[in-house]
């Protein structure tokens, strides 16, 4: 046994142990509740933008700026937003800001997507972000998006969802056949080209013998379904976001029911509780941003996307409202930033690919991430040591459990985050964020004790 002090040592704290009155227990499955109830209706980042604005809206936001304005959001695309609430300083002494990403990997469909194939009726996908593609054969799959129509008009497309709908799927081959992919390298074995949806078998007017020799029956009822239904014919696909995202509600897991399974945990657990910390904190002292953006799984590339400057006018923006003769640089460095995002978790059946010391473990809360970024921190923010001992000091004063932890074995791989984004700025900046089972699969696992203590922190960091 260590002959040093017990304070002297650094011990983790599970977040059961934490949360055990009757009290906290209750705020805590409460938190789980509402969040299954997210994750189950947010499945595109166009859903989790509306959702999260119909919140913010019923607490008084105004989606106008003006000198007098409290409470502000500014959506860009339907697919980013920012909110802000005011602090009693002025925002010219730096700001606290959460930001997160609202949208998560998933099989779109192509501008061309409508075939037909062996009397099937199929539709042609490009899938977007980091997928294990063999994730996503064989399971009930919902078509969500929208469709742009040539007037303006915004066609909402949901199919799936509901237990009375039909859903779609990607075929796998039976393992009868399979013996030479069995053999393949997994890179090799499943080919984008081959991750096509069934969408339909029964032809266009069946029964009738003189349209029985007709070409594409199939393909011709699915435009029909679509032109019925929503009112769309093949054309308007080329204006259209569809994607094909896992069927189905969130679900408790494990006997105890103490963990959440679920399509989406990346990223927008973080969404969730960044959101529930800003509903929360009404009366800051420096003024609160929480920052939804897309495309981080893409690289945050697009007009969308952290390397985007809706942030950076947004900023510009509220200055000129609040404070025209503030430096916009000023502000910026006086910024203090977390990047919200997951983690992963220690899974005991891949022990080999971690760093035991170094990793994250589901249970002990949310972890810090000081560096991102892949073998020698390549593409990395790596945050400055004053900030992690002032957030360290921030989560230690509030009771909220948090743990220290990198993304694998060096050599292994990595990941990157919106954190260098900010970086840029010239802020202090971090990653923190839950740790999760089955990163970027369809379901995702992620445990409710840690989600509570997410919200905790991110709470506490708002009203530093």
């Amino acid at each position: 046994m260590s002959k040093l002090k017990p304070e002297l040592e650094h011990t983790s704290r599970n977040c059961w142990d934490v949360y055990a009155s009757a009290v906290d227990r209750k705020a805590l499955a409460a938190c789980a509740d509402s969040y299954m109830r997210f994750l189950s209706t947010c499945k595109t980042e166009r859903e989790t933008i509306d959702y999260v604005l119909d919140a913010v809206k019923k607490a008084g936001f105004s989606e106008t700026l003006a000198a007098s304005t409290k409470a502000y959001a500014r959506v860009l695309r339907g697919k980013s937003i920012l909110l802000v609430r005011r602090g009693r300083k002025p925002l010219s002494q730096g700001f606290r800001l959460l930001g997160a990403h609202a949208d998560t990997p998933r099989i779109d469909l192509k501008q061309h997507p409508l075939y037909e194939d062996t009397d099937l009726g199929l539709m042609k996908t490009h899938y977007y972000g980091g997928i294990r593609k063999y994730q996503w054969l064989a399971r009930e799959l919902a078509l969500h998006g929208v469709v742009v129509k040539k007037d303006g008009g915004i066609v909402k497309v949901c199919v799936g969802e509901d237990p009375n709908d039909p859903v779609l799927t990607i075929t796998d081959l039976l393992p009868h056949l399979a013996y030479k992919q069995v053999e393949q390298k997994v890179s090799e074995a499943f080919e984008a080209e081959k991750l096509n949806a069934v969408v339909a078998h029964e032809p266009a007017n069946a029964g009738d013998e003189k349209r029985a020799k007709d070409k594409d029956r199939v393909r011709q009822r699915v435009l029909e379904l679509l032109h019925k239904r929503y009112g769309v014919t093949e054309s308007d696909l080329f204006s259209a976001e569809l994607q094909l995202v896992p069927a189905g509600p969130a679900r408790n897991v494990g006997l105890d029911g103490s963990m959440i399974g679920g399509y989406g945990h990346d990223d927008r657990s973080c969404v969730f509780a960044a959101l529930q910390a800003l509903l929360s904190e009404k009366t800051p002292e420096h003024t609160q941003l929480v920052l939804f953006w897309d495309k981080e799984e893409i690289g945050s590339e697009g007009g969308t996307g952290a390397q985007s400057l809706f942030f950076e006018y947004a900023v510009a923006d509220l200055l000129a409202a609040w404070e025209p003769k503030a430096r916009l640089s000023e502000v910026f460095l006086r910024g203090m930033a977390i990047s919200a995002d997951v983690n992963a978790a220690v899974d005991p059946d891949h022990l080999d690919v971690y760093e035991k010391r170094n990793a994250a473990y589901m249970g002990y809360g949310p972890c810090f991430n000081k560096f991102t970024g892949h073998r020698g921190k390549v593409g990395a923010n790596d945050a400055h040591p004053e900030y992690v001992a002032y957030l360290r000091n921030i989560l230690d004063k509030a009771g909220v459990p948090w743990q220290m932890a990198e993304l694998g074995k060096v050599d292994l791989g990595g990941g990157g985050t919106v954190a260098k984004f900010l970086a840029v700025y010239g802020m202090d900046v971090i990653d923190m964020g839950p740790a999760v089972l089955s990163m970027h699969s369809p379901f995702e696992v992620l445990g409710k004790a840690d989600l509570y203590a997410t919200v905790l922190a991110f709470r506490a960091f708002l009203k530093s």
